[in-house]
């Protein structure tokens, strides 16, 4: 166990945790120069093509360091997205130590912090590091300020590196070695190891990833998950070195995978603790939280006869992604679908592209909304995400939202733009702080349901970039929610329907009516596009119908005849409009889902 070391890499996100890790993967020579290429552990088109890291991988590198010994090092490479969080916190449950990344021009940015204080959390081993020092935009002692004052971490222990020109990569490793503790566990007590991911394969079933703290355990083993006491035969354990190497057994302090015929992955709960079953450890270690969505969303087949295959294609993404959730739904107008709970808007995103891209499927996504407690007169509580579920208004006594606090970190020169974006959000300033002469730390107090709909990419567009942002959940508030039904000739589109703050109500629907009226294609009659609150019309659009000139033959005479043949097309019209039907193209759906700007 002296020789072992278990460490991640944690940053905000683009400060180059992929880069370094592809570094460290080179000097210790674990992929061929032949085999490698950028991005290594990123092993998902969508990850490679954004830039961007959605699972959490693992490499044990093999390491001679100057003492002449040779180690072998863990890295578990993680996201930086704070969608992503729940990621980190699991690679950091089975690690010693992390490397905070700080990039040279950019300095501490609200995930660095975020990450930090992940990590004080499980009590880690913290080394600083500074990354990017060859851009000519670096300012290494400005950074080596920030890292003293905002984090409280020694300047002098940090370590130089550029992870692309390949710069100080021997440091890092050299640190690992030297400055981060070995683990400590005993190889002769009961097996006790942590699952901190697990992945499919479709000839091996699930691969469970695996810290072991105390005991040893080999092929042949039955082990058992006490979450849920399930047991396995084990037919396989190893290490991961880009790709599964078998060893004849894995031992206290190591970190690698156990294959035994696992069916699905929602078996293997991430947290969940394996023992043996013949000789159990007397307690499960304690997990990390469990990740609970935000954001939630309806999606469904653009064919309804799209439906079985959207069905399998979401049984096989849950069981590469654990934090998905889902269950059946269904709506008038676009048929059999499923609601789905996601981490975030990326991570919606995410799962998204990887449904149309993977499984070759086009879907419609309804607008993302929260989770609302109803309480209702009788004394029921419920919880609500979605539109079709709320219930009559008048047996309603109260409703609540949730309510997250972000943390902004922007140059001071934008704190006014900020703060007029919060405040049109329904924000509320809880603190501010400087944390050097010209950064600044704002601290909101936002309800979730204004963030998840545009949120980042205003802040992103009001800050000229500059601005990072890192928020968390913190409880539920009273609120005035009402339900924005849109009607198209007095029949309601239930799809369309959206939960609203009173304040926000008119606006929402008329900026749905004004897409609609772009989208739909005009009929031989008048389409009337309505934004209502229960019996009350908030707002409308007309689309006009077509005419065809009934008067052109009519030369001269009198004025009845012309009159007579209006009224007859009159009646025509309102025959039409009686039995027409309005379709509505696809397109109308996601229109209104984007907002303008």
């Amino acid at each position: 166990m002296k020789t072992i070391r278990n460490f991640s890499i944690i940053a905000h996100i683009d400060h180059g945790k992929s880069t370094l890790s592809d570094r460290l993967i080179q000097e210790t020579k674990v992929v061929s120069e032949r085999d490698f290429k950028d991005q290594i552990l990123d092993s998902m088109d969508i990850e490679r093509e954004r830039g961007i890291t959605i699972k959490s991988q693992t490499v044990c590198l093999p390491y001679t360091a100057k003492d002449g010994k040779t180690y072998s090092l863990n890295l578990i490479d993680t996201p930086g997205h704070v969608d992503f969080s729940y990621e980190v916190s699991r690679a950091l449950a089975s690690c010693e130590g992390a490397f905070l990344l700080v990039d040279a021009s950019q300095g501490v940015e609200a995930q660095t912090l975020a990450n930090l204080y992940l990590a004080l959390e499980h009590n880690l081993e913290i080394i600083p590091v500074i990354n990017k020092i060859d851009l000519p935009s670096a300012d290494i002692e400005w950074v080596k300020g920030q890292i003293e004052e905002d984090l409280g971490l020694d300047p002098e222990t940090v370590i130089l590196t550029s992870a692309k020109e390949g710069i100080g990569i021997g440091d890092i490793l050299e640190g690992a070695v030297t400055r981060l503790p070995p683990p400590v566990g005993d190889p002769d007590a009961p097996l006790k190891a942590l699952i901190f991911d697990s992945h499919y394969d479709a000839y091996r079933g699930t691969v469970v990833h695996i810290r072991v703290f105390d005991g040893k355990v080999k092929p042949g083993d039955t082990i058992i998950f006490m979450h849920n006491n399930a047991t396995y035969k084990v037919e396989e354990v190893g290490v991961f070195k880009i790709i599964r190497e078998p060893r004849k057994g894995l031992s206290a302090g190591e970190v690698g995978y156990i294959i035994a015929g696992i069916k699905t992955v929602s078996d293997t709960r991430c947290g969940d603790t394996v023992t043996l079953k013949n000789n159990p450890c007397e307690k499960p270690k304690s997990g990390f939280k469990e990740a609970k969505p935000v954001v939630f969303s309806s999606i469904y087949p653009v064919a309804s006869d799209g439906y079985p295959e959207l069905a399998i294609a979401m049984e096989k993404l849950k069981l590469n992604d654990a934090s998905l959730i889902y269950e059946k739904d269904s709506s008038v107008a676009l048929g059999f679908g499923f609601r789905c709970g996601f981490l975030g808007l990326l991570h919606l995103e995410v799962v998204q592209e990887r449904l149309e891209r993977e499984y070759d499927l086009s879907l419609i996504i309804t607008a993302p909304s929260v989770r609302y407690e109803v309480g209702l007169t009788d004394g029921t509580l419920l919880m609500i995400d979605n539109p079709a579920m709320y219930p009559d208004p008048g047996s309603i006594s109260y409703t609540k939202e949730p309510f997250i606090k972000a943390a902004i970190i922007v140059p001071d020169r934008y704190m006014g733009a900020v703060m007029t974006l919060c405040m049109d959000r329904r924000g509320m300033s809880r603190n501010y702080q400087y944390l050097n002469n010209n950064r600044l730390e704002m601290i909101f107090e936002l309800p979730l349901a204004e963030v998840v709909y545009d949120f980042y990419d205003r802040l992103k567009s009001v800050t000229q970039g500059y601005g990072s942002f890192d928020y968390e959940l913190i409880d539920y508030r009273m609120t005035d929610l009402v339900k924005v039904d849109i009607l198209i000739n007095g029949d309601k589109v239930d799809a369309l329907s959206q939960l609203v703050h009173r304040d926000r109500s008119v606006e929402r629907a008329r900026i749905a009516c004004d897409k609609l009226q772009e989208e739909i294609p005009r009929q031989m009659f008048k389409i009337a596009i309505q934004g209502a609150i229960g019996a009350k019309i908030i707002s409308r659009k007309t689309i006009s119908a077509f005419r065809k000139d009934v008067t052109a033959k009519c030369y001269g005479g009198d004025i009845s005849r012309k009159r007579k043949l209006l009224e007859k097309q009159k009646k025509g019209k309102k025959r039409m409009k009686m039995v027409g039907q309005v379709m509505i193209p696809q397109s109308a759906f996601l229109s209104v889902l984007k907002s303008d700007d």
